[in-house]
């Protein structure tokens, strides 16, 4: 696996490689895990090129102190890289992708989908997610991007950002990656202690609850008693909701055909985690817009 550390000597690596073979991209912020690795191999199983970025990026963090507590591992992270079998990191430094500065360079029209669950608890982090992810697609031009369904939202809004600034790239949706207790894989869960990484489950255990329910008609007594167990075991709950799955417009009642999808929010021992589970018809995430 190649390193490479600024973008002059990522570009002359990319055009000197053989043609063929897409290239796919994966970027990440880091405290790599399996759900990362798998996305390596998907790409990999589909004859891509692989590209692995490690940048914690400021600018999609509305709280300072989160982005202070984010977990890094570089040195985890490359062994673990070269064991998947990426075939380059790109491991920039805030200067390499902002030159600038961090202050955004303009404003992205996300619509709706800034203003509900993620975007509703965390003003500004969509615009630096798309911040960040443009300048990172601009930089690596790949032809596929692969990211996971856990940021179920932020995988709506990274499409939202391609048709907007009309990128040529196809984002490829995987599957959450779960832990054989059912939790989502997450570099988060690095900050969770040996007691609040064992209860952590009940997020994924709410989520199968509000599963099992699911059923034409109302839906707010099912996200009532979900919320209800999550703060009985000392969760404080950002959001619980069921919503559209093709445009996350909220849903009060189902009427048996919509896509429907799950997600929670919670911080548990100040950490925040997030989940979601596909109810109904599951929805390709990739071709929303």
């Amino acid at each position: 696996m190649v390193i490479c550390r600024t973008i002059g000597s990522l570009n002359e690596y990319l055009s000197a490689r053989p043609q063929g073979p897409r290239l796919g991209f994966i970027p990440t912020m880091g405290a790599l895990h399996d759900g990362h690795a798998s996305l390596i191999r998907e790409a990999r199983a589909g004859g891509r090129f692989t590209v692995v970025s490690v940048f914690v990026n400021p600018t999609q963090f509305n709280d300072p102190s989160d982005f202070q507590k984010y977990p890094k591992t570089v040195d985890q992270d490359v062994y673990l890289l070269e064991k998947t079998g990426a075939d380059v990191l790109f491991l920039p430094d805030v200067t390499e992708i902002y030159p600038q500065g961090t202050a955004p360079a303009k404003h992205y029209d996300l619509g709706y989908l800034e203003t509900v669950l993620e975007g509703a608890y965390r003003p500004g982090h969509f615009q630096g997610v798309c911040q960040v992810v443009e300048r990172l697609l601009r930089i690596v031009a790949p032809d596929d991007l692969y990211m996971g369904q856990k940021d179920y939202q932020q995988c709506m809004v990274v499409q939202r950002l391609i048709d907007l600034e009309h990128l040529p790239v196809t984002l490829v949706v995987s599957p959450i990656r779960r832990e054989p207790d059912g939790l989502a894989m997450s570099s988060r869960n690095m900050r969770l202690d040996a007691a609040h990484r064992a209860g952590a489950i009940a997020i994924y255990e709410a989520l199968e609850d509000i599963r099992r329910g699911f059923t034409r008609g109302p839906l707010t007594a099912l996200t009532d008693a979900a919320r209800a167990a999550l703060e009985a075991k000392g969760f404080r709950v950002d959001y619980v909701s069921i919503a559209d799955a093709a445009s996350l417009r909220l849903l009060g009642k189902w009427d048996g055909k919509t896509p429907a999808v799950a997600l929670i929010a919670a911080f548990y021992n100040d950490v925040r985690l997030i989940d979601n589970e596909v109810l109904a018809q599951a929805h390709q995430l990739h071709k929303v817009s």
